[in-house]
């Protein structure tokens, strides 16, 4: 069994999806769009072009995304965040200063006192994230 995480992006899944693709050197493994549901559905003809569901694959994680329900504003971040965990230091800098471009950052990265480079931040999209990074 595997957790694989599920964001609701609210309209601009597409957008954040290829961000993440920078990001983690990703790609988009599906993507399936409103517009390819059956008639039945009642897809509202301007949400035609959003993505229903879409899976993404890096090397080091995977995870699923839409646009949400049609128009509907995606959650305010809830109470769940994504956390990284690496022991790479330049790598825990790289993605840190990436996903804060545009976003909030809630703790910077930096030393702690239980040996790891650690930070908090809100991505552009609303995602929550934390990075540790263990050092020696």
């Amino acid at each position: 069994m595997e957790l694989e995480p599920y964001l609701d992006l609210g309209g601009r899944c597409e957008e954040a999806l290829n961000f993440y693709a920078k990001v983690f050197g990703g790609e988009i493994t599906q993507l399936n769009r409103f517009e390819d549901a059956p008639a039945g559905m009642g897809v509202d003809p301007n949400q035609k072009q959003k993505i229903m569901h879409a899976t993404f694959v890096s090397p080091s994680l995977k995870f699923m995304a839409s646009d949400g329900r049609g128009g509907s504003e995606p959650p305010k971040s809830g109470n769940v965040t994504l956390s990284l965990a690496t022991s790479d230091l330049s790598e825990v800098d790289r993605v840190f200063n990436a996903l804060a471009e545009g976003g909030s950052v809630e703790m910077p990265l930096e030393d702690t006192f239980w040996g790891a480079r650690f930070g908090m931040l809100t991505d552009a999209f609303g995602i929550r994230w934390m990075l540790n990074c263990m050092k020696g």
